[in-house]
């Protein structure tokens, strides 16, 4: 195995371009050479990974979108409220903030204001990555903030699959509700499915 090869191994399938300048020119060109024939994908300026890495479900969000936080249908997933597995990983980031996001991995951006943003947010291990995710109550909030866009049936369904849990917190997804200032809104799903 080669250097640059055991390098990303080592890193998560993971490389930046200073790791491998410090590894030495020889990786640095082999890095530059695998970009060129697509074994290596660029996600950012001076961050690459292995293409096969990439089509892994999860991502190093980190690694993408610095300070990103997994949210609405990934976040969905990960907590087993919605049976809709999505096409992209949905990462939200502070409105004020300019990302760019490379093609593949297919990544869609929900730029938050502050409070919406810094609200439920936990560290979770999803797919061998240390990621930054919505706890499951701030997710319900999600679904029911977005039901315009997502469609009331989805909405409905991670509202539902929520209640039917043991470990559901209805205190702090009120709390949550009103901070948002979604409480009315999911009163009215709350008597529906209650």
């Amino acid at each position: 195995m080669d250097k640059l090869n055991e390098l990303m191994r080592n890193n998560g399938g993971y490389i930046t371009a200073k790791q491998a300048k410090e590894a030495g020119r020889y990786v640095y060109y082999r890095l530059l050479e695998k970009v060129k024939n697509g074994s290596v994908t660029r996600v950012r300026r001076g961050v690459f990974a292995d293409t096969l890495e990439l089509a892994n479900t999860m991502i190093d969000v980190e690694k993408i979108v610095p300070g990103g936080v997994i949210c609405l249908y990934s976040a969905w997933i990960y907590h087993g409220l919605s049976t809709q597995v999505p096409s992209s990983c949905h990462v939200a980031i502070e409105r004020i903030r300019k990302v760019s996001v490379p093609d593949y991995p297919p990544i869609i951006l929900y730029y938050w204001n502050e409070k919406s943003y810094r609200t439920g947010i936990m560290q979770a291990e999803v797919g061998g990555f240390s990621v930054q995710i919505y706890n499951i109550e701030k997710s319900v909030c999600d679904a029911i903030r977005y039901r315009n866009k997502i469609g009331v049936d989805v909405s409905s369904e991670v509202v539902r699959n929520y209640l039917s849990r043991t470990d559901r917190n209805l205190s702090k997804l009120m709390r949550y509700a009103q901070e948002l200032r979604i409480t009315n809104t999911i009163n009215k799903y709350l008597e529906i499915e209650l």
